[in-house]
């Protein structure tokens, strides 16, 4: 062969193409594994169950919290910076969160095209710059949530129909009652005393019924005129369907989803679970709360009628990722025996409302 002659083609030898294909799946394989795994797109607001959750339920912020209280908002804002780089240790909705993605990813796999689906949106009013703290701490305990609503020391309820939300959660008591007066679902969530493993393929909620899903209409008959006017009132009224409270919303939604399992067989599979667990008692008050769900089309997979005895342990069987109360007795029984708890400040039950404006800023954004 002459210099400078292009050199003949060489036939690949026997085997070549099948020794190479392993060597490039291979390869394929790898890279795969170092690409960053794609999260899903997030739904329409409108489409979705939309879950507002605040920094402060979502991850424990007890250290910040007491430099905002201790040393203002300036030094609170410093902190967050120098330590943007440290997650935050998850709060008491974490859990709920997590099992909220685990129905996601069941969802998606039976309807990848649809968008009903739980949407997370986190919703406070700390300031901007804090936000890739927030990001960090997201991106490290690989949740997803993309919508971020950061109010910079204001009020972030009047986003809250913006946002479609079907549930708001937060440590702020005052934040939470301005939702509900703003006829949106939502409660103060507790940590338990003690933590209590929780399922990691099944999301539970436990509802409370009267001046939760129900109105407080037979709570003021109690308050009013006593237990014995209230049995007979029920029994009267038992064909009559309660007035809607405040999470009777979110039941349906959470009944909406459920039925997208049940028809695909999954009854006995559905990674929801719902649970009706109300001081009633079964025979003399608990047809009519059935019967006020079976007229909304809704129903809970397990009801609980309690006579008045202590919640708290049979939610310690129960192993909600959240229960629902409208008095904090119940939710303080609840947290004693590890159950995450969350009052719903709606009804008769309540403390006196203020009369008197209150400082705006008593909680860290």
């Amino acid at each position: 062969m002459e210099p400078g002659e292009p050199r003949e083609p060489r036939e690949p030898g026997p085997g070549a193409g099948t020794a190479a294909a392993p060597r490039w799946e291979e390869a394929k394989t790898f890279h795969d594994n170092l690409a960053p795994k794609k999260k899903p797109k997030s739904p329409k607001p409108q489409n979705a169950v939309t879950i507002a959750v605040s920094s402060r339920a979502l991850f424990r912020m007890d250290e910040e919290q007491r430099i905002y209280t201790e040393q203002g908002v300036e030094e609170y804002v410093r902190y967050q910076l120098e330590h943007e780089n440290e997650p935050f240790s998850p709060g008491p909705a974490f859990p709920f969160v997590k099992a909220l993605e685990a129905v996601n990813r069941r969802l998606r796999e039976l309807y990848p095209e649809s968008e009903d689906v739980f949407d997370i949106v986190l919703v406070t009013n700390n300031h901007a710059q804090v936000g890739v703290r927030l990001i960090n701490s997201i991106n490290h305990y690989d949740l997803t949530i993309e919508r971020f609503c950061m109010t910079g020391g204001n009020s972030p309820i009047c986003y809250l129909k913006a946002y479609h939300t079907n549930l708001y959660l937060s440590a702020d008591a005052e934040k939470v009652q301005e939702a509900i007066d703003e006829g949106i679902a939502a409660a103060t969530i507790f940590s338990p005393s003690r933590d209590v493993a929780v399922s990691q393929s099944q999301l539970r909620v436990a509802f409370d019924g009267d001046a939760v899903l129900f109105s407080d209409e037979s709570e003021r008959i109690v308050k009013a005129h006593g237990l014995d006017r209230f049995f007979e009132h029920e029994k009267v009224h038992e064909n009559k369907p309660l007035a809607q409270g405040p999470l009777k919303g979110f039941l349906e939604a959470l009944g909406r989803l459920q039925k997208k399992f049940y028809s695909k067989g999954l009854r006995l599979e559905c990674p929801i679970r719902t649970y009706l667990v109300t001081a009633r008692s079964a025979a003399s008050s608990g047809a009519r709360a059935l019967k006020t769900l079976r007229s909304w089309g809704l129903e809970t997979d397990e009801a609980l009628f309690l006579a008045g005895a202590p919640k708290g342990p049979l939610l310690e069987k129960i192993r909600p990722h959240i229960f629902f109360d409208d008095q904090m007795f119940h939710v303080a029984g609840a947290q004693e025996m590890g159950t995450v708890a969350a009052h719903v400040p709606y009804g008769v039950a309540q403390t006196p409302r203020r009369t008197t404006p209150t400082k705006q800023a008593t909680s860290a954004p």
